[in-house]
Formats: structure tokens, sequence, C-alpha cells
């Protein structure tokens, strides 16, 4: 339920057929602060409230029990999600970390069954420690030091998805110790928008993950550092997480890696990638991986050595632009490379006449070596870039298995 303008007969409306229903509550400041009845014609209905939501507050000239007199003074047993978003006028506060002593907001009272909360530029009060039930924590940016943050992950310990955005630390040691970490038994998503490479270095440093948890890694264009720059030294801990790995996705121009295995993930959006020949994958352990895609690009001259480096795969993608038959020659190299290779996918790609011509030397070489045979071909495009009859029976004509398919998604198997 978002709070309007026009609320008067709306919500009294809302709140009579709802029932007993638990309330999901969205309330931004600048429409109720002149209309004081608002608070109380939600009082009854405290109890019901699941989820809070209350953007546009300031918690030093104005506090929000000013705005919602009484609200906040009144329990709420059955809050579960608590989103704050701080008046983008209002002055950052100097101490995120309030001692005891500090009164802090009645919001804050309510708080001991959170089970998600998101906070943007709000002080965390001692309140805001050891929640048992919390399990999806959100912070927005921040300035934090980088000790007293650590500590104040170390009380959420349960949590399952952490995500931090536009995050920076001060103080951050030379060589974070063994003792600053923190472990998460429990977590499945991680994703750090911590607003440069040392940053997110220190605290993934810092920070004990378990198997099957998925790491995202987001860069600003003001900060184009390669992915070695943002893991750990040395990144062992993170390669562990991920072995076997059995998915690459490696598409420069959008700025992307993903890698996937053993049920976890790594992924680094950055315009680094824009720049690089692939030196990402170095630095991790390719000879598990069955499916790997990548971009039809003019900088495609360390491919060979890629290909090398992946004994075991099973599925190409290419994607994005037109197939030369150059960029596929390097599938028709004596040695043979990818010997397990049986399906090559086409997504959002032209796929030419010369590029088919070219499949067709690639099998023959093939055929007469121990690689696997090719037996399926993927298209995957919108309407207008889909190959005309003709070529697909010559497609048809090289291989078992021929899918052409409208539209700009793979199909799950591959």
């Amino acid at each position: 339920m978002s709070i309007p303008g026009d609320w008067n007969e709306l919500v009294p409306l809302f709140l009579e057929r709802s029932g007993a229903a638990p309330l999901t509550v969205d309330i931004t400041a600048w429409v109720v602060e002149r209309d004081k009845d608002l608070a109380q014609a939600l009082l009854p209905h405290l109890p019901r409230i699941s989820k809070l939501s209350l953007c546009g507050y300031s918690f030093t000239e104005d506090p929000v029990e000013n705005v919602l007199p009484n609200f906040f003074a009144s329990p709420m047993p059955n809050l579960t999600s608590l989103k704050v978003e701080l008046d983008e006028d209002s002055a950052n506060p100097t101490n995120l970390f309030p001692p005891k002593a500090v009164r802090a907001p009645q919001l804050f009272q309510n708080v001991s069954k959170l089970k998600s909360r998101h906070l943007t530029e709000i002080p965390l009060y001692p309140m805001l420690y050891d929640i048992e039930p919390l399990v999806e924590l959100t912070l927005v940016s921040y300035t934090f030091h980088f000790q007293e943050f650590i500590g104040f992950l170390r009380s959420n310990r349960n949590l399952e998805i952490l995500d931090l955005q536009e995050i920076s630390f001060t103080g951050i040691p030379a060589s974070p110790a063994p003792i600053r970490w923190v472990h998460f038994p429990r977590l499945r998503r991680l994703a750090l928008d911590c607003g440069g490479a040392i940053n997110t270095r220190a605290l993934l440093s810092s920070l004990s993950l378990p198997r099957g948890v998925n790491i995202e890694v987001r860069q600003t264009v003001e900060d184009p550092y390669d992915l070695a720059s943002f893991l750990p030294r040395p990144s062992t801990h993170i390669q562990d997480l991920l072995v076997p790995i059995t998915t690459i996705k490696y598409l420069p121009s959008l700025g992307k890696l993903y890698l996937s295995g053993n049920n976890g993930s790594l992924s680094f959006d950055g315009p680094k990638l824009s720049y690089t020949d692939y030196e990402e994958l170095d630095q991790f352990a390719t000879g598990t991986v069955r499916e790997f895609h990548l971009a039809v690009t003019n900088q495609s001259y360390r491919l060979p050595q890629v290909l090398e480096q992946l004994p075991a795969l099973e599925a190409l993608v290419i994607s994005q632009g037109c197939v030369s038959p150059e960029f596929l020659s390097v599938l028709a190299m004596e040695p043979v490379l990818c010997p397990s290779l049986n399906t090559i996918a086409f997504l959002d790609c032209e796929v030419t006449r010369a590029a088919a011509d070219q499949l067709e030397e690639i099998l023959a070489k093939r055929a007469n070596s121990t690689a696997a045979r090719l037996h399926r071909i993927v298209i995957v495009n919108h309407t207008q870039d889909l190959p005309d009859r003709s070529l697909v029976s010559q497609l048809r004509n090289l291989v078992p298995r021929v899918d052409v398919i409208m539209g700009d998604q793979l199909p799950d198997l591959l």
C-alpha cells in the first residue's frame, strides 16, 4: 500500500477491505508531512504491518517521529522488512555507529523480528546489531571506517543476501589479518559496488564465504580497473568457491564476465573488459568448462590460446555481431581445439553464407580426428536477422540438428 496524496478516501477503504491480511506500507515524506491524520488512521493497523518503506525523511533536522507522531511508539510485532532512505537534502550523519548513549529514533524499536532491511545513509544504531532473524541486508551510499564496519558485519552472520551499493571505506589495513574475517555460512548472494577496487579487495579479503555463493562485483566508469584488482591477493579463496567451473560468459562489449561452478558464481561488471583480450580468464582453472560464451570482436588474436584451455568444452555460444569465416577458422586449426565440442550456438548474430561454408570445412577436419562430432547448431535472433531457408538447409546437411529460434533467449539445454 503506497500512501497517496488523496489518502483520506482510499486508505480507509483499503484497510477495511484487507481484513486481517499483512500490510505492506510505503510512505513518502513530502506526501504526508503536512497531514498529521494519516498516522492516526494507520495506528489501529500497526500490528498488521509486515513491510514498511520510508523515503525522504531527515534524521537530524526533522525526525521521522515528528512527521508521523505516535506512529513508532506502538509495537509492530509482525514487521519483517524495513526500507529507510534519507532525504537527499539532509546532511549525511557524521557518526555512522552511534553509541548506546545516543538516542535512536523510535522507528528502530520495532526491528527485533526483521528478516530484511534496506538502509540509505542511515546511522547504524546499536539495536541494528545482532538481529537473529535478519537474512537480507542492503546498504546504500555509505563511507564506513573499515574495522567498525567489519564489526557490524560480524554481528549479522545469519545473512543470506548482502548487497552493498556505493560503499567506500576509510582506515583500510594494508594487509587484512584472518582475525578480522567474518564468516557467513548461509550467504547465497553477495553484491558489491564499493567505489573502488581497493575497497572491494579489502572487504573480500575479510570475508569467509560458503560454497554455492553468488558474488557480483560492479565497478563504475570512473574506476576502470581489471578484475584482478578487485580480488584478494592471492585470490585462492574466491577461486576455490567456484571449482569446478562449468560455464564462462565473456562479453567485453557489455563489460561483463560471468563464471559459474559448484552451484555458485562470480560476475564482474565493468568497462575495463572492453579493452582486454580474455586476460581475466588466466587466473581461473578452466579445464572443466563445458559452456563458453564469447562475443564477436576484432580483438580475437588470443582466442586460440583461450580455447586450448577448454579441453572439456561441449557448447560454444557466439554473440553480438557478424560471424566471419576468419572468426570461426580457429576451430579448423590442427591439432583440433576443444575436442569435446558438439554444439555451436549463435545468439544475436548474423550467420552468413561464408560462415556456413567455413563450418563445412571445420566439420571435415574434425571428422578426420578423434574429436567429437558436431551434432547441433542453434541460431537465436530477432525476426529480421533469422537466416533464410536455403542457409538453414545447408546447415542441416552438415549436422543432425539445427534449431532456429525467434527471440533473445537460448534454450535451457545446449
